[in-house]
């Protein structure tokens, strides 16, 4: 214990530069959007002190629950694919050989493609009549009907999921290459089959991965705006008007800033209990990955 505190002591200066830059670049903003949660402006910069009245107002607004709702639903739906998925693709990757560079390049085009491209690239391809996913569709007997709530949706998890899965294959993937080979040959030997390989041999030492890759994806896809915003502007109705949507509506348009810093507050708790429920997943698989 004094080996460990003598360390950290020893770090701290060499980390204060970027525990300040955190502090200006995450701190002042969040401190000032608390402190219009707490305030009502007439302009002018006249703030008058008003307590919880903005977070009372938030917390009591269907409107808030409803874009709650889409936003936990739909980062549900995508780790729901994406996860399963990503491991799927990982599994049956190629082991060594030049298909391995190519696979890893190809995964990482989608996650280096800046956001709005990416909302556009969907949204040309999805275009009535003339874009390529619509005619694609039409040639199987598919419509793609940009007013149906169910169509868009799965555009937007096919979308998210063409964008992310990715990083989950490319976690999981390089966590696979670092299992020795005296497992799988202890398996064979036992007569494991496939199944039993993945549950007893792969799947214990993918556990820190999966919880980082739930963690990233998590808070990914729970602060979705721009790729949505871009192919559906909240539509069909509001039906994909997410969380952080609601927030710039609420903040940019309708320049409400002391509702809006209200449900920034709410926002950003929301994604520190998720943090860390993740967190306390991730402790013990780090601490089970340091035993094997």
């Amino acid at each position: 214990m004094r080996h460990s505190s003598s360390q950290a002591t020893t770090a701290l200066p060499y980390l204060l530069p970027a525990l300040m830059v955190l502090a200006l670049v995450g701190g002042v903003p969040l401190g000032l959007v608390a402190y219009y949660a707490v305030h009502d402006t007439f302009g002018g910069n006249v703030f008058v002190w008003v307590g919880a009245d903005w977070f009372v107002k938030v917390l009591t607004s269907p409107e808030f629950y409803a874009a709650l709702g889409r936003s936990l639903a739909f980062s549900l739906l995508v780790l729901s694919i994406q996860i399963p998925l990503g491991i799927f693709i990982a599994l049956r990757m190629p082991k060594s050989g030049p298909l391995v560079a190519a696979g890893i390049v190809l995964l990482a085009i989608p996650m280096l493609t800046p956001q709005i491209v990416v909302g556009y690239l969907w949204k040309v391809m999805a275009a009535p009549e003339t874009g390529l996913l619509t005619q694609a569709l039409g040639a199987v007997g598919l419509t793609l009907d940009p007013n149906s709530v169910g169509w868009t949706w799965v555009l937007l998890v096919a979308m998210d999921t063409w964008h992310w899965t990715g990083l989950v294959v490319l976690l999981c993937y390089a966590r696979l290459r670092t299992i020795p080979d005296a497992y799988y040959q202890a398996a064979a030997v036992d007569g494991a089959g496939r199944w039993a390989v993945f549950r007893h041999v792969q799947l214990p030492r993918l556990k820190l991965v999966l919880a980082i890759a739930l963690l990233l994806r998590f808070m990914d896809s729970f602060t979705l705006y721009t790729e949505a915003y871009v192919i559906t502007r909240g539509g069909p109705g509001l039906s994909t008007v997410f969380l952080s949507h609601e927030l710039v509506q609420t903040g940019l348009i309708q320049f409400d800033l002391g509702e809006a810093g209200a449900m920034a507050v709410i926002y950003f708790l929301i994604v520190v209990v998720v943090s860390a429920f993740f967190y306390r997943l991730i402790v013990p698989a780090r601490a089970d990955e340091a035993r094997r």
